[in-house]
């Protein structure tokens, strides 16, 4: 089966479309015929090890120190069953699923891939009906990212959000995830992708290049930092009393639990991923180069399989 690899850090250039054995599911695992995967800005910074100096040591640590400890990237999946193991009892062959590799020996940049039907790490779970393999490979890593801070924060109806990088793949689930909960949002991005937001659901746009969103007069119950790059410090300026900031500098650990609310927001039609680009697996390469922009809206999708 094909898969990509990466051998060392570095450049897109180091990733290399490869043929590897096919595995065979054990009792507990169910086989997945991958359909899609994404490229995340976790991907892109494991394959470079761009981290700042703070984290850089603990994540060669973890990851490899010389070289990747793993060599398959890939953080989310979307595909179908294609063969289970004689224990496994909440799938079946057929079964379209979405999920994580969390924890698991392989990411998702490959053809198959075997998943255990529980774990404590990582995600499985039946794929929304109402979207493609594309959106739904798309779902797991930001819409649970989202979903995770923003419960964090105590989103409650009818407040008002302010979402520091509303254009990204966790801030585009963050908009829509608020406004399902009737929320006023002020989004920040850049102008050029102020339809884009607008779109999701957010009431108000702002452009981080031309006004500090810090000496704005309103005050907002949640401030949620979608990108990494703002501070509680500068973010408390416009907190009510009481208010929360969020970021996704903080470690999260969505559960099983947030996969499955986050599927049900897709299918009652208020979660939709927001897919940027498509990129056969062919043109990983293209794909990691483009993310390596910091340009992209929404998700990056690799289509293993052609839809």
């Amino acid at each position: 089966m094909k898969a990509v690899t990466y051998k060392q850090y570095g450049s897109p250039a180091v990733l290399n479309l490869v043929d590897i054995k096919k595995p065979q599911p054990k009792h507990n695992e169910v086989l997945v015929k991958i359909y899609a995967t994404t490229v995340t800005s976790g991907d892109a910074r494991l394959r470079s090890s761009d981290f700042p100096p703070v984290a850089w040591l603990l994540v060669r640590l973890l990851y490899g120190f010389f070289k990747p400890k793993k060599e398959i990237l890939g953080h989310e999946f979307s595909g179908i069953i294609e063969a289970v193991g004689k224990d496994v009892t909440r799938y079946k062959v057929g079964d379209e699923v979405v999920g994580t590799p969390t924890m698991l020996p392989t990411g998702s940049y490959t053809e198959y891939i075997c998943v255990p039907e529980e774990r404590k790490k990582g995600v499985l779970g039946l794929k929304p009906r109402n979207l493609s393999f594309n959106e739904a490979a798309a779902l797991p890593v930001g819409g649970m990212t989202a979903l995770f801070l923003l419960k964090k924060a105590q989103l409650n109806k009818g407040q008002k959000v302010l979402i520091y990088g509303a254009s990204g793949s966790v801030g585009s689930y963050a908009v829509q995830i608020a406004k399902e909960q009737d929320a006023t949002i002020t989004a920040v991005c850049s102008s050029s992708n102020f339809d884009m937001v607008k779109s999701l659901g957010a009431d108000d746009v702002l452009d981080y290049k031309e006004q500090d969103y810090s000496l704005l007069e309103q005050q907002f119950d949640i401030v949620f930092d979608a990108v990494g790059k703002t501070s509680k410090s500068k973010a408390r300026k416009i907190l009510k009393k009481g208010g929360q900031f969020v970021s996704v500098k903080a470690l999260t650990s969505p559960t099983q639990e947030h996969l499955e609310e986050l599927c049900r927001l897709a299918e009652d039609g208020n979660v939709r991923p927001f897919i940027d680009k498509a990129f056969p697996i062919s043109e990983i390469v293209k794909a990691h180069e483009y993310v390596d922009k910091g340009r992209k809206r929404g998700n990056v999708v690799i289509e293993v399989v052609k839809q």
